[in-house]
């Protein structure tokens, strides 16, 4: 149930037109990136082959689910698997389906046995000057020699029947990027496949010329490894959104529990915590993140825990103040005089009383969680590669400056998200402001 305080709070936000819109844009950014493999990724999301459904994008199949031979992971995109699935030319000798008969009997052969060419006996032919019937025999007992398989009626009905099993080619529905972040283009229609650029370049000094990136489905270009862009961009503001989220909850999680201890039960609670609290933060923040990264095995957990030690500490000193205030009001001395316990004091009465703060700061917080996270990975302490990231899609943009096309929708993707969440955090402040309630 929220409280009258929240309920204004909340509708005088509606009314700011920036803050709210910006809310809504976020948001909407958020869901729709939210199913990325739907949107970039180099398997189909669905396939309809000899009369059975595949969902790889869902499940993990092998090349002998499509009938080929191999028990490992197809690649969807590679021309074996295409002509596997009837989508690809064959290329090759050994990839015709139906058998090439042998050639004709040589005329010259059978010329040997024929009696009105030539009056005299030949090779198989009897000494009695036999007629053509006894020829004919022994033309086949030497073809039969050369023929292990003689050509005949049933050798042309197999190869009929071969021809007519070939299967119908699958019906493919693809995503509208068929790359994800991880897939390295290879063969390139335009010329190349790292660093190609979604409007063509010339190589300076050498005069070379490449096509543009689109001719290969590579919307923004590709990296310095040949990933495409635009998949990376998708994934990595996912992963930062999700990242931030995360962090902030768990940081407000955190901070409450601790200043609400602090605030509630105060005396010795209460200094050491501040005590703690002011030891911990005077610590350099980037610097303990920096090393913790470069001791430990760097993954995403891993960067989530470490930076938790610090995310609390601003959230923990806000709901301290709100206890320290909130505990002499005259509702929480009634509780205490009707033998409510503490925990229900604090968690069911002035907790939900206490939102304001939790509330206006959970933007700050969430655009502060992105930040260190590009942050680490802009130092290649982060999540190594090919992890999506927007860090490490700004280290490749400053590494080549003649890569505009990833730097810049880069840059617009990480400022774009920051600056929308400030208007947000910035029109909850104003909205909760004590001072406009009015």
């Amino acid at each position: 149930m929220l409280s009258p305080q929240l309920r204004s709070g909340l509708k005088r936000f509606r009314r700011q037109r920036r803050a709210f819109w910006s809310l809504g844009v976020i948001t909407i950014l958020f869901v729709v990136c939210l199913p990325a493999e739907l949107l970039c990724n180099s398997k189909p999301i669905f396939i309809r082959f000899n009369g059975r459904s595949y969902f790889p994008v869902f499940k993990r199949y092998t090349e002998a689910d499509f009938g080929g031979a191999r028990h490992v992971v197809p690649d969807y995109r590679s021309p074996g698997f295409l002509e596997l699935v009837g989508h690809g030319e064959p290329h090759g000798e050994g990839d015709q389906a139906v058998p090439t008969p042998p050639p004709p009997p040589a005329t010259d052969v059978l010329d040997m046995f024929d009696d009105e060419t030539s009056g005299e006996p030949g090779p198989g032919r009897p000494a009695d000057g036999g007629g053509k019937e006894n020829s004919a025999a022994a033309a086949a007992r030497i073809l039969a020699d050369f023929d292990p398989e003689p050509w005949d009626v049933e050798v042309t009905e197999r190869c009929h029947s071969t021809a007519d099993e070939a299967v119908e080619p699958a019906w493919m529905l693809w995503p509208p990027v068929r790359y994800d972040y991880a897939y390295i283009a290879q063969g390139s229609q335009a010329g190349r496949d790292a660093l190609a650029s979604p409007w063509g370049q010339v190589i300076p000094g050498s005069g070379k010329h490449y096509g543009s990136s689109w001719v290969d489905g590579h919307y923004l270009g590709t990296d310095d490894r040949g990933r495409d862009v635009l998949a990376r961009l998708v994934y990595g503001f996912r992963v930062s959104m999700i990242f931030g989220l995360a962090l902030a909850i768990s940081g407000t999680i955190a901070g409450a529990v601790i200043g609400a201890l602090q605030g509630f039960f105060g005396g010795l609670i209460d200094l050491l915590g501040q005590r703690v609290t002011e030891i911990w933060g005077s610590l350099p923040q980037l610097y303990l993140l920096m090393i913790l990264s470069s001791l430990l095995a760097r993954n995403i957990y891993v960067l989530f825990v470490i930076l938790n030690l610090t995310s609390w500490m601003g959230m923990a000193a806000y709901m301290r103040a709100e206890f320290l205030r909130g505990r002499q009001l005259d509702y929480v001395l009634a509780a205490r005089g009707l033998g409510v316990s503490s925990p229900a004091i604090m968690f069911r009465h002035i907790l939900p009383n206490s939102l304001t703060p939790i509330i206006t700061f959970l933007p700050f917080s969430i655009s502060g969680g992105i930040l260190a996270l590009v942050s680490l990975d802009f130092l290649s302490l982060g999540v190594p590669s090919p992890y999506p990231s927007l860090g490490e899609l700004l280290a490749q943009g400053q590494n080549n400056l003649r890569a505009t096309w990833i730097i810049f929708p880069t840059f617009l993707v990480l400022s774009g998200t920051v600056t929308l969440l400030t208007f947000v955090g910035d029109g909850l402040r104003n909205a909760f402001d004590p001072r406009k309630s009015g």
